[in-house]
């Protein structure tokens, strides 16, 4: 078993997607621009760019992306800054344990540098990442694999022999093309036949995951 673990933050650490899915709902409501759920479950996983591109490819070159993204963001900052951030369970522990055996860990997310920050800081969780890298730090985020394979760059570690902890179709897809060992927790979408095939593992919750690690080591 590897001792180097990445991990996605939105849907892994925190409950962040289903509130994000809520705010697209409420946006393209409030802007008439009918429904956008294809587009919503597309963008899980993606970076801005890539996240734009496919927003016009479904909804056409004039979709107004930029406004809507800053309304939902807005949103969405208002949403937790009244309701908190909500940990999925087993985060703490699972990085206390991973801190206490010496596993070299790591942050790979296709939101901004910005947001990530924001949410690591305001929930404590920030020194448990040796290093975190965010999507406006490559040009294509997931499902391409260069932020995974930044993100063992930036770890000293050979892909092969590192985790990726995800919940999204586009970040099991990025982890297995970096050549990564995927482990899915799934969030809001159960893996299909095709995702399956492409898993390391597969469990409920990261106090399943942290479960299996220490088994691991016996």
């Amino acid at each position: 078993m590897t001792n180097a673990i990445v991990f996605d933050m939105d849907g892994v650490l925190f409950d962040t997607e289903r509130i994000g899915c809520q705010c697209w709902e409420e946006v393209a409501r409030e802007m008439k621009l009918g429904d956008l759920s294809e587009g919503m479950k597309g963008c899980i996983g993606l970076n801005q760019n890539d996240a734009e591109a496919l927003m016009r490819k479904l909804y056409g070159k004039d979709f107004p992306f930029q406004d809507y993204k800053d309304t939902v963001r807005m949103l969405m900052k208002r949403r937790i800054l009244e309701e908190g951030l909500p940990l999925k369970e087993g985060v703490v522990e699972i990085l206390e344990y991973l801190t206490a055996q010496g596993y070299i860990v790591g942050l790979a997310s296709s939101t901004s540098k910005e947001s990530v920050m924001g949410h690591l800081d305001q929930s404590g969780l920030t020194d448990y990442f040796r290093t975190i890298i965010t999507g406006d730090m490559v040009e294509h985020s997931k499902p391409m694999p260069d932020i995974y394979l930044k993100a063992c760059t930036e770890l000293g570690v050979t892909p092969v022999n590192a985790v990726a902890i995800e919940d999204s179709f586009n970040g099991i897809k990025s982890a297995y093309r970096a050549g990564m060992k995927p482990i899915m927790v799934p969030d809001m979408v159960e893996p299909t036949p095709e995702i399956e095939a492409m898993l390391y593992g597969k469990f409920y919750s990261l106090l399943d995951v942290m479960e299996y690690l220490i088994e691991s080591k016996k």
